[in-house]
């Protein structure tokens, strides 16, 4: 007699997913795509680093999809943590800004690829698979540019001065063309007050700009492009 096969045993285990933002309509709205593919599943969703790296030690992910802009430590911060303590879990960097700004900041911080939330659900799922297949993910675009900057051995030319800006430097800018002062920043990001204060210097020095005016309006003009974008 054929010995009926046990169909847990035949169908192969899903890919575990962790999300990472803090904003729920995203994590749900990523939740709802993720689950509708049969060999995948959101194992769990958290809105802040600390829950994601509590979240990574108990849950077991196979990747993990982060949101640049998280509250208080960056995504881009967190992608660090996790490349430093799980070295072999990938990470799926997802923004709302320019990937000519933040992709190769992402990649080079440890994630194994970047989508745009303007991207559609087809494509940010078929992200997803490319990093669980140990592959990477960037856009046809950013990809010709990372070729052109290995080909040439050196850093593509700026597109614009704010690319000169160091990881925690644009963070801070990014903060003050919200509108956010000097001591609320350094308490968003756990630095002192003369900390941020030694950013801000550093990118009016950068963007050549004169005075406290001109770089709160510079920012604020870089806040809303980098949006509409």
């Amino acid at each position: 007699m054929k010995q009926r096969q046990d169909p847990e045993k035949s169908t192969e285990r899903k890919k575990k997913i962790l999300i990472v933002d803090d904003h729920a309509v995203v994590r749900e709205g990523l939740t709802t795509v993720i689950n509708q593919h049969p060999d995948l599943t959101v194992c769990g969703q958290v809105d802040s680093g600390a829950k994601a790296m509590a979240a990574v030690a108990s849950l077991k992910p196979d990747a993990v999809i982060v949101d640049i802009s998280l509250e208080g430590r960056s995504g881009l911060d967190l992608i660090k943590d996790l490349k430093a303590q799980h070295p072999h879990l990938p990470t799926l960097a997802l923004s709302m800004h320019d990937e000519t700004l933040y992709a190769e900041r992402a990649l080079r911080a440890g994630a194994h690829g970047y989508v745009m939330k303007k991207e559609s659900t087809k494509d940010m799922v078929a992200a997803l698979r490319r990093v669980l297949d140990g592959s990477f993910h960037v856009s046809d675009r950013m990809a010709g540019r990372i070729m052109q900057q290995f080909a040439k051995q050196e850093r593509v030319t700026a597109r614009s001065p704010v690319e000169l800006l160091s990881d925690r430097e644009l963070e801070v800018f990014q903060f003050i063309g919200q509108g956010v002062g000097t001591r609320q920043i350094a308490e968003k990001l756990h630095l002192s007050i003369k900390t941020v204060s030694c950013y801000r210097q550093n990118i009016k020095t950068k963007l050549n700009l004169k005075n406290a005016s001109e770089l709160v309006s510079h920012a604020i003009h870089w806040a809303k492009s980098d949006q509409a974008d």
